[in-house]
């Protein structure tokens, strides 16, 4: 059941926000908690019943181990932390990346290992960091809520349940105990709803026509069609606005649905490009990963305590670690690879305006415009590799896109492979926004849409009449496109 479905939008959260106020209304909260619960592991359950019984298995698991850690924090509990991480990742290793790892040691060794087709379970890479972050904070002694309702409520919440944004313990819990949660406000619901709408309009209109343009062109070059600069440019830029759409409109109907039930999310997208840096541009997008490797990951390593040198062994084996997180192929680990490469030279080059006391230099226009091209060029780079079918495919796009194989102007506008005037108003359209206007969390600042502060601009939402009917003409125009039902792009990592 997708976000972006009819029978999402007119049957099931209908139904789960009647039944869930109409408890409130008889103020039973545990009762209203429990049928959250119930309506989330039916919208998991909806994609694959046999995967059910592993998310409910799984919670059983994190459950007892982080109550068990509670009672046993610091060194006393760490070969159990140990345990219950390990098992985790075993998990998310099986599912996810045991046939990666056969094919490579097959194609090295020709022992023809086979395990069959072991299908990836729906949302387990954000499932699996979010408790393995809670058994951390249950180890460290940060967590005090230890209600199994609430709990289950926690890993199974719907609006965050397959793509994230990663949730920690101390985001939800806390609100998930009020006994006013499950009052209806107008202002949950009137937010809620108009963020909702624009994430769907994002994804079904934006998002989905760009993939119009972006698919067939990673597919010609993955079946080794010799593509010109243009065609390589426009699949290249296509697909980045399309990724960056798609994702943040996932991020925003998710703040919308849970802000309907009374719940804030974490902030997981921020205009990354916008970034005037590639360490600006991970603090801008997928913001929950990009926290959770910093906290689990390059902190535990060592971070920038042990020396640069340790420092940027620890940034590059993060982000490979990171770009492998998105995917079982070479080419999530170049991207990866590729993030860790620049992020070194980033922080060297910040060393260096340092050291020379030029840093004053990054507060000139001139240097933000040439700091922001350069990262949002390196970012283009980078979703090639991400996109495309192989690290082949993903090194001829480039060549194309150096002009390897020539800037021919007529054939390139004359391919069936594009629509160059369609095309590159759609690209350019996105890029407009993506650039130039707030993002929705800006829009609603003043109703606090996510946990994060956001600073607002001159364009701020309002309950009027003239925002109730831009915000239900955007609904119609989605609605008209949603004839062709797709997948969010994170779905499949």
């Amino acid at each position: 059941m997708l976000f972006n479905s009819f029978g999402f939008i007119f049957v099931f959260l209908p139904i789960t926000l009647a039944v869930y106020f109409l408890l409130g209304r008889w103020q039973r909260h545990q009762v209203a908690i429990a049928w959250l619960v119930a309506a989330s592991l039916f919208f998991y359950g909806w994609w694959n019943p046999a995967y059910l019984g592993l998310l409910i298995a799984s919670i059983l698991f994190n459950y007892a181990f982080g109550a068990m850690l509670a009672r046993r924090p610091g060194r006393n509990g760490r070969w159990l932390l140990v345990s219950g991480v390990g098992a985790n990742l075993a998990l998310l290793g099986y599912f996810k990346y045991s046939n990666f790892f056969l094919e490579n040691i097959n194609q090295l060794s020709g022992a023809g290992l086979d395990l069959g087709q072991v299908i990836l379970p729906l949302g387990i890479s954000f499932i699996t960091f979010q408790k393995i972050a809670y058994l951390v904070d249950a180890w460290q002694g940060k967590t005090r809520e230890y209600n199994f309702l609430h709990f289950c409520l926690f890993v199974t919440f719907f609006p965050q349940l397959i793509a994230g944004p990663i949730v920690h313990h101390r985001d939800v819990m806390p609100q998930f105990a009020r006994r006013s949660l499950h009052i209806f406000h107008h202002e949950n619901f009137s937010v809620g709803t108009s963020i909702f709408v624009i994430g769907l309009f994002k994804k079904v209109v934006i998002a989905d026509n760009l993939a119009l343009f972006a698919t067939p062109v990673f597919a010609a070059t993955g079946d080794g069609t010799m593509l010109t600069f243009f065609e390589a440019w426009t699949g290249a830029l296509a697909y980045t606005f399309q990724l960056y759409f798609d994702f943040s409109g996932y991020s925003d109907m998710a703040i919308g649905l849970a802000r309907l039930f009374g719940v804030k999310l974490p902030l997981n997208f921020h205009s990354p490009y916008k970034a005037t840096s590639i360490i600006d541009f991970w603090r801008r997008w997928h913001m929950t990963l990009s926290r959770f490797l910093r906290d689990y990951l390059y902190f535990p390593l060592g971070g920038n305590r042990r020396g640069e040198r340790r420092r940027y062994l620890n940034l590059f084996i993060t982000m490979l670690l990171g770009g492998l997180w998105h995917g079982a192929g070479w080419t999530f680990v170049i991207w990866g690879g590729l993030h860790g490469c620049y992020l070194l030279v980033n922080h060297a080059w910040r060393g260096l305006l340092k050291s020379r006391r030029l840093d004053g230099l990054c507060g000139h226009r001139a240097y933000k415009v040439v700091a922001w091209s350069l990262t949002f060029l390196a970012v283009v780079v980078g979703w090639v590799y991400f996109r495309a079918p192989n690290a082949a495919a993903a090194l001829a796009m480039l060549q194309s896109m150096a002009g390897s194989n020539g800037v021919d102007l007529a054939h390139a506008f004359g391919n069936e492979l594009l629509h160059r005037d369609t095309a590159l108003k759609w690209i350019f359209g996105a890029a407009l926004i993506a650039w130039f206007l707030p993002n929705t969390q800006q829009i609603f600042a003043r109703h606090t849409p996510a946990l994060d502060n956001i600073r607002g601009g001159r364009l701020q939402w309002q309950p009027s009449l003239r925002w109730a009917m831009a915000v239900n003409l955007l609904a119609l125009i989605a609605l008209y496109h949603m004839n062709r039902v797709s997948e969010f792009l994170y779905f499949q990592f």
